[in-house]
C-alpha cells in the first residue's frame, strides 16, 4: 500500500506541475487576448507603446530581450568554457572544489543585487572607461561600427547583456563542468597515450562527446536570460525605441512589465497588454527549455 501511494503522489506532483503550467499560460493568454484582437499580429511587430492614444506593441521589447539574451551568450559561454575546462582538466585537485562552489555561489545571489551592482558600479565604469574606448576603435570600422557607436551613457543593452552573462555564468558553467566530467576516462587515456595535448583532447574527445549536452546547457542559460526582470531594468536604460547600437537604451519584456504593471488600470487595453507580453514571453521561455530538455534527453538516450 505503501508503494501505492507514494506512486500516484508522485504521479500527482507531476501533473499539478502540468495542469499549473497550462492554466498560467492560458490565463496569460485569455487575459492579453484583447490586445490581440485590437491590434492582430501588428501588436508583436509594431514599435508604438503609446499609454495617451491607448497604442501599444511589443516589437521594442521583443527586440530587447533577444538582443540582450543573445548576446548575453555570446558573452558567457566562452568564459563558461574556460572555467569547466579549468575545473575539469587543469586546476589541481586541491582547488576544484572551492572554485567550482564560487562559481556556483554566484547563482545564489539575488537579481535585484545584481541590478543595484550593475547601476552603480558596472554602468559608470562602462560609461568612463569602457564605452568610450570601444567607440573610438571599434566604433570606427565599417558596418560592424554601426553596433558600437552614440553617447556613453554606462546604461543600455550591452550593459544588461553584460549582467546578464554573469547572472547565467553559474547554469553554464556548472553544466559543462558535470558533462566534461563523465567523459569515460579511457578515451582520454587513449588520446594522450597517442600524443595528444590538453588541448587536443577537449577538441578532439571531449567536445564531440558532450556537445549536444553541452547545447543543452547554453539553452538553459539562454531560458534563465529571457525571463530576467530587475537586474536588467536598472541598466537597459528603459527606453521604448529600436536603437540600432548596442551601447542604446532599450527595455525587455520582463523590464517593460515590471515598471508599467502598477500604473495600469483593471480591465484597460494596457494591462491587457502587458500581460499579452507576458503571454510571449512565457512562449519564448518555454521554447528554449523544451529544446534544451529535447536536446539533453537525446543525449541521455545516445
Amino acid at each position: 500500500m505503501g508503494d501505492v501511494i507514494f506512486e500516484w503522489a508522485c504521479k500527482g506532483a507531476g501533473l499539478f506541475v502540468l495542469v499549473l503550467l497550462g492554466a498560467i499560460i492560458v490565463e496569460l493568454f485569455i487575459a492579453g487576448l484583447p490586445a490581440f484582437r485590437a491590434f492582430g499580429l501588428a501588436f508583436i511587430t509594431s514599435a508604438d507603446w503609446d499609454p495617451v492614444q491607448e497604442v501599444f506593441g511589443a516589437g521594442v521589447s521583443i527586440y530587447g530581450t533577444l538582443v540582450t539574451s543573445i548576446l548575453a551568450i555570446l558573452l558567457a559561454v566562452p568564459l563558461a568554457f574556460g572555467v569547466a575546462f579549468f575545473l575539469t582538466e587543469l586546476a589541481p585537485p586541491w582547488m576544484r572544489r572551492p572554485v567550482g562552489t564560487a562559481v556556483e555561489l554566484l547563482a545564489a545571489v539575488p537579481s535585484i543585487i545584481y541590478g543595484m551592482w550593475g547601476f552603480f558600479i558596472i554602468a559608470p565604469a562602462f560609461g568612463t572607461y569602457i564605452q568610450p574606448t570601444i567607440i573610438d576603435t571599434v566604433g570606427e570600422l565599417p558596418v560592424i561600427g554601426a553596433l558600437f557607436q552614440g553617447p556613453p551613457f554606462g546604461t543600455g543593452l550591452f550593459t544588461a547583456a553584460f549582467i546578464l552573462a554573469i547572472m547565467i555564468l553559474p547554469f553554464i558553467a556548472a553544466t559543462m563542468r558535470d558533462v566534461f566530467e563523465q567523459v569515460p576516462p579511457v578515451y582520454k587515456e587513449s588520446a594522450y597515450g597517442l600524443g595528444a595535448t590538453t588541448w587536443e583532447v577537449m577538441k578532439g574527445v571531449v567536445l564531440p562527446y558532450t556537445r549536444i549536452s553541452v547545447v543543452g546547457g547554453v539553452m538553459l542559460g539562454l531560458g534563465r536570460a529571457l525571463g530576467e526582470t530587475m537586474a536588467v531594468t536598472f541598466v537597459i536604460g528603459n527606453a521604448n525605441r529600436i536603437s540600432s547600437s548596442l551601447f542604446g537604451p532599450g527595455n525587455t519584456i520582463a523590464s517593460l512589465v515590471a515598471l508599467e504593471f502598477g500604473e495600469s488600470e483593471i480591465g484597460s487595453l494596457k494591462l491587457a497588454s502587458l500581460l499579452a507580453l507576458g503571454f510571449i514571453l512565457f512562449v519564448l521561455s518555454f521554447i528554449v527549455l523544451a529544446i534544451s530538455r529535447w536536446l539533453l534527453r537525446s543525449r541521455l538516450k545516445a
